[in-house]
């Protein structure tokens, strides 16, 4: 599923961003790089700076314009700061990582990353269904390219985590009469050992009830400490 998320750099300056970006992409399962119009393709730089992601950079799809880019695909997220002039549907880096892994299953999704200097143009923002901010320091909001790819991969990522991981299963509780039977048992116990007083109990018992109402144990827990405390009448016994 993740194959069919386009991570797309338009007009890329640097090579080592390039080259930063696979590495990027790879260590969050991501591998179909599109690179339109980049000012120089990738060379020793963009491989070093790979760095074991060597084959997002070999299989990297170079187009000329945008449109090429996200032509198959049916959802299209462009990167950009948020606009005070221009009113365009605006996701969150988990709202986008969220929309691209629910989508990518009908048709392949693009994820638009724009020059290291300005970023997207209107006119390329306006090929993208929707527009993501990443919300970051508004007094020192510059984000490389490459990071900027690592934080909206992440989100990706636990999206795509989130579809994968089994249902936990419902944890078994005992019943209110258990846990009373379960009080009456630790009282009795501890009156044996001489923990409590037997003239005034009160305040212990209430303090250990809150304490176990508080972590409300699961009924093979209760299970344990009513064998402990079974095993503690036993050896006082004797």
């Amino acid at each position: 599923m993740l194959d069919n998320i386009r991570i797309v750099l338009v007009n890329t300056s640097h090579t080592g961003n390039i080259g930063s970006t696979a590495r990027a992409m790879k260590t969050m399962g991501l591998s179909n790089l599109y690179l339109v119009d980049p000012v120089k393709e990738p060379d020793g730089q963009a491989s070093a700076l790979a760095a074991g992601a060597g084959d997002v950079l070999a299989n990297a799809t170079i187009v000329p314009t945008l449109q090429e880019a996200v032509a198959e695909c049916g959802l299209v997220v462009g990167t950009s700061a948020r606009s005070r002039t221009h009113s365009w549907p605006m996701l969150e880096p988990r709202e986008c990582g969220g929309k691209l892994v629910s989508e990518v299953e009908n048709y392949p999704v693009a994820l638009v990353f724009g020059r290291e200097n300005n970023g997207l143009s209107n006119e390329e923002l306006q090929q993208c269904h929707f527009h993501v901010c990443i919300p970051a320091n508004p007094d020192y909001s510059s984000l490389n390219l490459a990071a900027a790819v690592q934080t909206l991969c992440y989100e990706i990522r636990m999206a795509h985590l989130d579809t994968t991981r089994l249902p936990e299963k419902e944890a078994e509780y005992p019943l209110n009469e258990d846990l009373e039977r379960f009080y009456v048992h630790l009282e009795s116990t501890l009156l044996r050992t001489n923990f409590i007083v037997k003239n005034h109990p009160g305040m212990v018992m209430t303090k250990l009830r809150r304490l176990f109402n508080r972590a409300r144990p699961e009924s093979q827990e209760l299970n344990i400490l009513r064998g402990m405390l079974s095993s503690i009448d036993k050896s006082t016994k004797e």
